[in-house]
């Protein structure tokens, strides 16, 4: 099942002619979940030829205006299309308040569902069939939540051969026994699935962390992600004005990522002042302390594998 994170806006606090504001895009075959939706999410949308209309869930850390600006016109876009399914909204307190001024305001035409659900506290906020989505608190300077989208583990390894040698032949028992069932071999007695199975499997783990100072919690709730987006906003020369403002460096991101041991980092939520030249500078800073690390670009596409 191919997971895949597409950076639809880099940017913080102003887009610039290059940079969206941030917006991250999750698709797991073909499901789509929108992770903050800043100005011009709907351009990189539109250029990366992604179905709009498959988002099921818009996931908002916080009520600043390069994170939910490009929000209405996505409202708008989705009643341009067939859609079936209600759009679920989840973010911290006043986030409902924010939708319903937007919709009344503007005179939106809306003919689907949309759901706004507020996170009182931290924990599991949205389940899927086999995945779920849980929040928790950052420090910023309003109600600010971060993001761990975590798979279920998945079934271990299927041995044909320890399948065959109990008496279950080739065909569909063979798919019940991967599913988790048990079933009858030939000669009538029950084989269960831990006889032909290994170690169950992790499943995949993408963490959005975004305007927030550090601290060291974050590394718990993010551990072992298989990519993680977090802020990098200052080189560590300005750690003082970061920490004012309640954002941190990329430095800061990078020993979250090294404590948490993620296995990618993608920094996100630069500020206006670095250009494309001295944006090298936060990428370096981070490369020092965590290797694995990437600057995140408008829609640019990260692939989440499976490790086992």
């Amino acid at each position: 099942m191919n997971l895949e994170a597409f950076i639809l806006g880099c940017g913080g606090m102003m887009p610039l002619p290059n940079r969206h504001l941030t917006s991250v895009l999750l698709r797991r075959e073909g499901e789509l979940f929108l992770f903050d939706g800043g100005e011009g999410t709907q351009v990189s949308l539109r250029r990366l030829n992604l179905r709009w209309k498959k988002i099921s869930v818009i996931f908002v850390s916080h009520l600043h205006a390069d994170h939910v600006t490009g929000i209405p016109g996505i409202l708008m876009l989705s009643s341009q299309v067939d859609r079936d399914d209600p759009l679920y909204i989840i973010g911290p307190r006043g986030i409902a308040e924010y939708i319903e001024t937007n919709r009344r305001t503007l005179d939106m035409y809306i003919n689907y569902e949309i759901v706004v659900k507020e996170i009182n506290s931290p924990g599991i906020v949205y389940t899927g069939e086999d995945f779920q989505v849980r929040a928790f608190l950052l420090r910023h300077t309003k109600p600010c939540m971060g993001y761990v989208f975590e798979e279920n583990r998945r079934p271990g390894e299927f041995h044909p051969e320890k399948a065959m040698a109990l008496g279950v032949p080739r065909g569909p028992l063979w798919s019940r026994l991967q599913a988790g069932e048990s079933v009858r071999a030939a000669d009538g007695s029950e084989v269960f699935p831990d006889q032909v199975l290994g170690e169950s499997r992790s499943g995949r783990k993408f963490s959005f962390v975004t305007d927030t100072l550090a601290f060291p919690e974050i590394a718990a709730e993010v551990a072992g992600s298989d990519f993680f987006v977090c802020e990098g906003m200052f080189e560590k020369e300005l750690e003082e004005s970061a920490r004012e403002k309640k954002h941190m460096t990329a430095e800061q991101a990078a020993q979250i990522a090294a404590a948490a041991g993620v296995k990618k980092l993608a920094l996100i939520h630069y500020s206006p002042r670095y250009n494309e030249y001295n944006l090298k500078t936060l990428l370096q800073e981070a490369r020092d302390i965590f290797p694995n690390t990437v600057l995140s670009r408008d829609r640019s596409v990260f692939p989440l594998e499976y490790v086992d």
